[in-house]
């Protein structure tokens, strides 16, 4: 998923948009009342702001307070109550968007994604369900804030927040499993999950199964702890290697992530020679995105101080020797140029899909989850329509962003409440469906942010920025759930 930001309602929303805006992430952590909108028109989905995950799980309003849950022990999901066990997999945006929502319609809210009350069926109003999540981090890791989590060490701390320091997840419907899936056999609906410390092997039984473990990305695009502790003293020994950089810090790659990375090292550290090197012409060029949009990337890019290189292929990255026991590398693009730097960030390596673990029968060439308009995996899987993909890790057309996988987990958990109500009511269900979408992006590029869509062209500046992301790439407002 792109660092790029778009809207992201991770909040109360948890994302309705291809890129959720900055109330969503509040709502998707806290309750489902909260919704910030972003002041930038949409259609379905809107370009709003930041990803506030933390207003969908962080606080929880108007809701009962129930006790604090500890992590489940490896097994089979519970099986009381007659409860609906749903097994999620990965808890980041597309994951914790479809448990929270899918919370809210078990005990009869409406999701907190929704922008209008919901309806639920007179003769199941509410039901028992049982949500395990599995993921390989200790916490929830705010992806869109990577970029200035790398560079300043006060919001790095504040970038990953333990899940059983989460509020919206302490519920005891909600189980969370630091571990990692190995396989899943969708015939008899059973998953083996690897602890994360002692590295044993369980099976988890499931009714319904959502894929959402997104795209494995390297170092330093995102961090690869799997503790925030770890966390912690990776991103400091990060933060120290480059505020050191004596001779300045070159970032390869001219993408989202390469663009944000540059930009926020720049405003953290102005004294700070930072060099952005793209390959090509324009900026975003994998992006189906118009001109203008990649010429304002460019401009405020060098507005901000970075110092930009366009169609500069790297060759040669050697180590040289310097006087004062400074870190200095030589670094040679094709077209002959020289130059030196302290640190070398490399931004454009290729994610890989995370889905190893399903039956290739589930997966398109490059390894993402072919799904059909209402996420379920397509037809060729057994049990189909008991599983769901959201996120990153589907085969869906458009960008990668936080946004769009938020609503794919708002999507999820609304059909998973249809096909229950299907089977217990007599319910034909109403499933929602995807629309493919014409490519959106909100990207922060210091302080400030350019942001497009087809409704409202290339908006650009410190206003775009506040509406999108605020001051923090949007988690101050999850925190606070404003």
């Amino acid at each position: 998923m792109l660092i790029a930001r778009v809207s992201a309602r991770f909040s109360g929303q948890l994302l309705r948009v291809p890129h959720a805006t900055l109330s969503q992430a509040i709502r998707f952590f806290t309750s489902s009342s909260l919704h910030t909108t972003l002041a930038l028109p949409r259609p379905q989905i809107q370009v709003r702001s930041v990803v506030l995950a933390s207003h969908l799980v962080f606080r929880r309003q108007n809701r009962p307070t129930s006790h604090s849950k500890a992590f489940a022990t490896m097994g089979s999901l519970p099986e009381s109550s007659n409860a609906v066990r749903v097994l999620i997999l990965g808890g980041c945006y597309g994951g914790l968007s479809a448990a929270v929502n899918l919370l809210d319609l078990s005990q009869g809210y409406s999701p907190r994604m929704n922008s209008e009350p919901y309806i639920h069926h007179p003769d199941l109003p509410r039901f028992n369900v049982d949500i395990t999540i599995v993921d390989e981090r200790d916490g929830y890791y705010h992806l869109i804030g990577s970029p200035l989590a790398l560079a300043d060490s006060n919001f790095s701390k504040k970038n990953w927040v333990k899940y059983s320091d989460i509020p919206g997840l302490k519920d005891p419907s909600i189980n969370i499993i630091q571990g990692s899936v190995t396989s899943v056999d969708p015939a008899t609906k059973k998953a083996t999950i690897s602890a994360h410390l002692t590295k044993e092997k369980s099976t988890l039984e499931y009714d319904y199964l959502v894929s959402a473990t997104g795209l494995r990305r390297v170092w330093p695009v995102v961090p690869q702890s799997k503790t925030r502790k770890q966390y912690l003293l990776e991103a400091e020994n990060h933060i120290t290697s480059v505020h050191n950089a004596k001779h300045g810090v070159m970032v390869v790659g001219g993408g989202a992530v390469g663009i944000e990375m540059a930009a926020e090292l720049k405003m953290v550290k102005p004294h700070l020679k930072v060099t952005l090197i793209h390959s090509r012409d324009k900026l975003l060029s994998s992006e189906g995105l118009p001109d203008e949009t990649k010429d304002v990337a460019l401009q405020l890019l060098r507005e901000a101080g970075v110092e930009v290189l366009m169609s500069h292929r790297l060759a040669a990255n050697n180590k040289v020797e310097t006087t004062d026991g400074s870190e200095k590398y030589e670094i040679e693009f094709t077209n002959g140029h020289k130059m030196f730097a302290s640190e070398v960030i490399m931004a454009i390596s290729r994610s890989v899909p995370t889905s190893t673990y399903l039956p290739t029968s589930a997966l398109d060439a490059d390894g993402l989850v072919k799904i059909k308009p209402n996420l379920q995996f397509q037809d060729g899987t057994p049990n189909a329509e008991s599983h769901y993909a959201a996120g990153d890790i589907t085969n869906w057309p458009g960008i990668k962003r936080c946004g769009g996988a938020m609503h794919h987990g708002h999507y999820v958990a609304q059909n998973i409440h249809q096909s229950i109500l299907s089977q217990r009511a007599g319910h034909t269900p109403e499933f929602k469906e995807l629309v493919v979408y014409p490519p959106v992006i909100g990207l922060a590029v210091g302080k400030k942010a350019v942001a497009s869509s087809p409704d409202t062209g290339t908006v650009y500046g410190e206003e775009v920025a506040q509406s999108c992301f605020r001051d923090d790439l949007g988690w101050t407002s999850k925190l606070n759930g404003t």
